[in-house]
């Protein structure tokens, strides 16, 4: 039985993106499922939209998933000898042909066809140019590509893992180039002859690449190759069915990473858009991703990317993490202070965070020596400036002299004390709390106090008076 082997193959062209890396991650768990290998390849012939950075992305993000790949990173712009002797084998077998043809030329054809409503598509001419004069060219070093010589005729035929049976019409495709003009192989070649080299079993890739299929079937029939399954995922929407704005989700999946997310909910995100694990079950490992992820329950639907639904899966896995944990990760959205006091404050806000990166604005006022915040925030509800001054009057004895500065003995203090004055709940805590924060929600204020200690809270008690 064939070792089923799967590639993730991204071009350093950009930073690696939120599709890609499902593109990724689901190739991954395929080959996994299968007892197979998963490679990493970097498409990097396109040598005028290279980013040095970009293959560190990659490589980072896919790390930071948890995705690892077997062996060596494959690089093209490595391989580009390959490449030109596969070339050169089509050329002589009469399956390819030197195009000499200007861009100037190839414009003006197309605008032609256009008129015509017909579909642009390389008119051949370079094909009837005898072997006498392909020769002249190229010693006279006329720029020239080499294009694959797809017949007029015949129907490609695939069986797509995601989408079932396609069918391609030869008479409406392009005669593809294989080697651009500076030598450097184009995607359709280097990536048929990689996949074959590498042994790749399953291709898995985004829709976008459906059209390029059929043409890359023909360069498999050219060579004499067995063709890999192909399964084509279908792209993100947002919630109104258009494309994704960059601050939808079109962004570098490494910002997600900057702006607080954990890794677990990143995967568990993606691998749901657009699988069906066929279950009530929404919550899975990698590991457990392996053994339940079938590309047959892949949807055809464009999933939709939803960053609510991104925001639920990481709070609750912030939720799972230790308080020692959390602490790691929020430090660097934290200033530097005691462990034992930022410890005190993350625990406060655990439940609240949707991203690690929300723990900065949700807790700024433990580090502030003076709040700021309009008088009025400090009133309840129906209550006045006058009333709310003279509870705070009051209170602010009974904080000083009190002893047991945990959050639970303030609570019994404090809400006895109130029912003692005869007064309401809101009339109290509304004040106190805003006072120890500053802010419209935050934490009780029992919690806020006993992080906070007592001169602090006396003072920031004290404060509020004298800003009423």
């Amino acid at each position: 039985m064939t070792k089923v082997r799967t590639r993730f193959a991204p071009s350093p062209t950009g930073h690696l993106h939120i599709g890609g890396a499902r593109t990724a991650l689901y190739s991954y768990l395929w080959a996994k499922k299968n007892g197979g290998e998963f490679l990493l390849r970097i498409e990097d012939t396109d040598r005028t939209r290279y980013q040095p950075a970009a293959e560190a992305s990659f490589i980072d993000g896919l790390h930071w998933l948890g995705i690892y790949w077997e062996g060596e990173v494959i690089r093209q712009s490595e391989r580009t000898a390959v490449y030109r002797a596969h070339a050169q084998q089509l050329l002589d077998s009469g399956k390819a042909y030197y195009c000499f043809c200007t861009m100037e030329r190839l414009e003006l054809m197309r605008d032609i066809q256009r008129k015509k409503g017909r579909a642009p598509k390389y008119d051949k001419t370079c094909l009837r140019l005898t072997p006498t004069e392909v020769q002249q060219n190229l010693e006279q070093h006329v720029p020239a590509v080499i294009r694959l010589n797809i017949a007029a005729e015949g129907t490609i035929r695939i069986t797509d893992l995601v989408r079932g049976p396609i069918e391609f019409k030869c008479e409406e495709l392009d005669d593809q180039v294989l080697v651009k003009s500076d030598g450097f192989p184009t995607y359709h070649l280097a990536s048929v002859v990689d996949d074959h080299a590498s042994a790749i079993t399953h291709v898995i890739r985004g829709e976008e690449w459906i059209p390029s299929t059929p043409k890359h079937i023909l360069l498999y029939q050219a060579f004499g190759w067995e063709a890999p399954v192909f399964a084509h995922l279908s792209l993100f929407i947002n919630k109104g069915g258009g494309k994704l704005s960059k601050r939808e989700g079109a962004t570098s999946l490494l910002d997600y990473r900057t702006q607080g997310y954990l890794p677990a909910a990143v995967v568990n995100f993606i691998a749901m858009l657009g699988w069906n694990p066929k279950s009530t079950e929404e919550f899975f490992t990698l590991e457990q991703l392996v053994h339940a992820f079938e590309l047959s329950q892949v949807n055809t639907a464009n999933p939709i990317f939803d960053t609510e639904k991104l925001d639920w899966y990481n709070s609750h896995y912030i939720r799972q993490l230790s308080i020692d944990d959390l602490l790691t990760y929020c430090q660097p959205y934290l200033p530097t202070a005691d462990p034992v006091y930022l410890k005190q404050i993350i625990a406060l806000e655990q439940e609240r965070l949707k991203k690690l990166s929300d723990i900065t604005a949700l807790t700024d006022f433990f580090f502030l020596d003076v709040l700021q915040y309009e008088p009025a925030l400090l009133v309840w509800k129906k209550s006045t400036v006058e009333a709310t001054r003279a509870v705070l009057q009051k209170l602010l004895p009974v904080l000083a002299t009190h002893s047991d500065w945990s959050a639970t003995g303030l609570e019994t203090a404090l809400i006895g004390w109130i029912k003692a004055q005869e007064l309401g709940n809101g009339d109290v805590l509304w004040p106190l709390r805003v006072a120890l924060s500053g802010k419209k929600a935050s934490p009780p204020p029992f919690a806020l106090a006993a992080v906070l200690g007592k001169d602090r809270t006396c003072q920031r008690v004290q404060a509020a008076i004298d800003l009423l």
